[in-house]
Order: structure tokens, then sequence, then C-alpha cells
């Protein structure tokens, strides 16, 4: 049987091929520049002792995307964090991308079962069978989240209707 074990060689390309997309992953869970990158650190950890074997760059880059996102719910919900504004983190955002955009700013605001969704479908290009097929859930629950997820930024970017209501609870 083959080894699942990669060389650092391996390791350092796939890093550099995909640590700025994981990178603003984990900031878009964690929202703020130390957390996120101990959440990168993670991700790419959890590459290397998995041994995990990729049909495709891009399998690599959603896998990375999801476990991402997976860590970093689950650190959120162990730190049992109360809730700060993002607007007194953004000092500590490196990339100036994140920095003065109404778009970036809802998008990291969505609740966290749609921030996943939007980065990998509008910023990665991911198709919503691919989507499904990382997060091993029904196609049409992608589109609908995704439905939602649009229907939340046109209201919070201010061209949404009166219907403040989403998915049962007030905004």
């Amino acid at each position: 049987m083959a080894s699942l074990l990669r060389t650092d060689k391996e390791i350092t390309e796939i890093y550099n091929r995909n640590a700025d997309t994981v990178y603003y992953v984990c900031y878009s869970f964690m929202k703020n520049k130390p957390e996120a990158e101990d959440m990168v650190q993670e991700t790419f950890l959890r590459l290397i002792t998995k041994g995990r074997a990729f049909e495709s760059e891009r399998h690599e880059k959603a896998w990375l995307i999801v476990t991402a996102s997976n860590l970093c719910k689950d650190a959120l919900k162990r730190m049992h964090r109360r809730e700060e504004p993002l607007e007194d983190h953004w000092g500590l955002a490196s990339p100036e991308a994140l920095r003065d955009n109404p778009v970036l700013e809802a998008v990291l605001s969505l609740p966290a079962e749609y921030k996943t969704l939007v980065h990998m479908y509008y910023y990665e290009g991911y198709t919503a069978r691919e989507i499904a097929g990382a997060l091993r859930c029904p196609q049409a629950t992608v589109r609908t989240r995704l439905a939602r997820a649009r229907k939340l930024l046109k209201t919070m970017l201010g061209g949404g209707s009166d219907d403040q209501v989403f998915s049962g609870k007030s905004l």
C-alpha cells in the first residue's frame, strides 16, 4: 500500500497555492488576525496529519476550505466568546482588501452556514454540485442557502425589500 504522507516540498506547494484562500475563510469566521492565523495553521496541520489524497488541485482547495470552516466553527463553539463588533477589529486585518469594502463587510457578517457557501461559490468559483459534494449535503440545500444568503446580502447592502425576516429569525 502506497504511503499518503507528503514531502516537505509537496506541503510547501499546497500551502503556497492555498494559504491566502484559507486565511480569508478563517478570518471571515474568527474576525481577527491572530485567531485566523491559528486556524490556518490548524488547517494545514490537519492536512499533514490526515494524509488525505486529492483528485485534483480543485478538490484539494475545496477540502481545505471546508476543513478551515469546520475548525473555525469548532473553535468558536469552544471559546464561548461574546459577539464583538467587526469594526473593532478592522485594524487587525493585514490584507488591504478587507478594509473599507461594504460587500466584504456584509459577507463577513453573514451567519456561518452561509459564509462558507458564498466564499466557495463567488470567490473560488465552485459550482453548487461541487460545494454539495464537499459539504456532504444535497445540491438543493446549497442552492437554497445561496439564495437566502443573496437575499440577506441584498438587504444588508441597501437593495433589499421591506421583508426583513430571514429563515424564521428577525434581522
